[in-house]
């Protein structure tokens, strides 16, 4: 080995260790951090939510949904807790309790808004949602936009046999209401394949043999 070499050779293994701590250290003050915004800033926001939660689902629960939005002037209702802790799971959650509550004040654009913005790994919620989607674009005549919804609510959790036939004869329904017979019947042979057992496959037959029988 030259003496070039043999010079060069410990400045490359330095800098190799230097890049090897430099990279150490970095992924120790990103855990770091991510510990700190985890426990000292995630956690007591969520539990600050979920408290004040507490009131405007009992609200939501007892229909009172002018109380489970805006709160009773001593607790807060959900929009303020969308509005201030917002990334957290309740948060989260209040967006659909808004939307239903708007649903039920007929204010159906507000109700889309709150609900499209809710997701949930909870298939059962999340297709019901997806529902009162359907149900206030058929509020508003927006035909295509419902069957689109109730189609979705109809297909996202095929386990649950009486949301999903539900939310699939509503969209049936709302197709053979719009002279969408061919559509209609598709969906309604869907529901007697998949869900014979449930009420809207025991009795999807007369709805079958009634778009069949039309000239």
């Amino acid at each position: 080995m030259s003496e070039v070499q043999q010079e060069q050779a410990p400045v490359a293994i330095t800098k190799k260790n230097q890049l090897i701590i430099y990279l150490f250290a970095g992924a120790l003050i990103a855990a770091g951090l991510f510990f700190g915004y985890t426990e000292l800033y995630q956690k007591p926001l969520e539990a600050k939510a979920a408290d004040a939660m507490y009131v405007a689902e009992k609200y939501f629960a007892n229909d009172s949904s002018e109380l489970a939005l805006n709160g009773d002037g001593t607790s807060k209702g959900v929009l303020y807790i969308i509005k201030e802790f917002g990334g957290t799971k309740a948060a989260n959650l209040a967006k659909y309790y808004a939307g239903m509550s708007y649903y039920r004040l007929k204010d159906y654009n507000k109700a889309i808004e709150y609900l499209k913005d809710f997701s949930t790994n909870a298939k059962q919620v999340q297709a019901v949602a997806y529902g009162a989607i359907g149900d206030a674009y058929s509020e508003l005549k927006k035909n295509e936009e419902a069957v689109e919804f109730y189609k979705k609510a109809g297909t996202h959790f095929p386990e649950d046999e009486a949301i999903s036939s539900e939310y699939l004869f509503r969209a049936g329904s709302f197709l053979e209401l719009n002279g969408k017979n061919d559509a209609a019947l598709e969906i309604y042979k869907q529901i007697k394949q998949n869900y014979p057992k449930s009420e809207k496959g025991f009795n999807i037959d007369k709805y079958i043999n009634r778009i069949q029988v039309q000239p």
